[in-house]
């Protein structure tokens, strides 16, 4: 199989892989709330969830994400653009990977060493994953084929940002910290599994 084709079907996977990781991992902890918990209490150290989560949900998944990264200068071929972009994403991947290696400590309040460089690659993860929708935004702009992504890569960022932003407000009178990061996962997943699909049938197209 063409390498290049090989790591558009990891943009296509690794969403899926992550998003799964986050239902199944819920449904084996009865107690663990979407609503109030954050994702990352799901590869929490001792954890019943703590192997699959952090292993295949944040590891290997973010391995994905970096082969994803790999395959798109060759890919949108945009000169530096498509650098960025495959920067932006190969760093999301990083962050993910990081958040697994370092796991956080129970009920992810804790102040050890492996906590805080969780929390670094986690902000790591998201930030670069709302700047890749940005750089693809613009980017998309000067691409026939895919300009319908643009707007939607750009309002996808904003709307993850604005989840953030409310999952960090203190003030926020919505007392739901882990289901603004539930939907910021989730809108910025869902963009890198419609990107990979929209390149995998781009390179259908180029094929024929």
């Amino acid at each position: 199989m063409n390498l290049r084709l090989l790591g558009i079907y990891c943009g296509i996977a690794a969403p899926v892989i992550w998003l799964s990781l986050i239902g199944l991992s819920g449904a084996m902890r009865p107690e663990f709330s979407h609503s109030y918990q954050y994702i990352s209490e799901l590869g929490e150290r001792g954890s019943i969830t703590e192997i699959p989560m952090r292993y295949i949900g944040f590891e290997f998944a973010g391995l994905l994400y970096i082969c994803f990264a790999a395959a798109l200068p060759a890919t949108l071929r945009e000169g530096w653009r498509s650098a960025l972009v495959a920067t932006l994403i190969g760093l999301d991947g990083v962050g993910r990977i990081g958040a697994g290696v370092f796991a956080c400590d129970p009920g992810c309040n804790g102040l050890s060493s492996s906590q805080e460089f969780h929390r670094l690659f986690a902000m790591t993860g998201f930030s670069a994953a709302i700047l890749a929708t940005l750089a693809c935004g613009m980017l998309f702009r000067r691409h026939a084929r895919l300009g319908i992504l643009s707007t939607y890569s750009i309002g996808s960022g904003i709307l993850a940002t604005i989840f953030l932003l409310l999952m960090t407000w203190e003030a926020n009178p919505i007392q739901t910290p882990g289901l603004f990061e539930h939907w910021a996962t989730g809108v910025l997943s869902i963009w890198t599994l419609v990107l990979a699909v929209g390149l995998s049938l781009k390179f259908a197209e180029i094929a024929e």
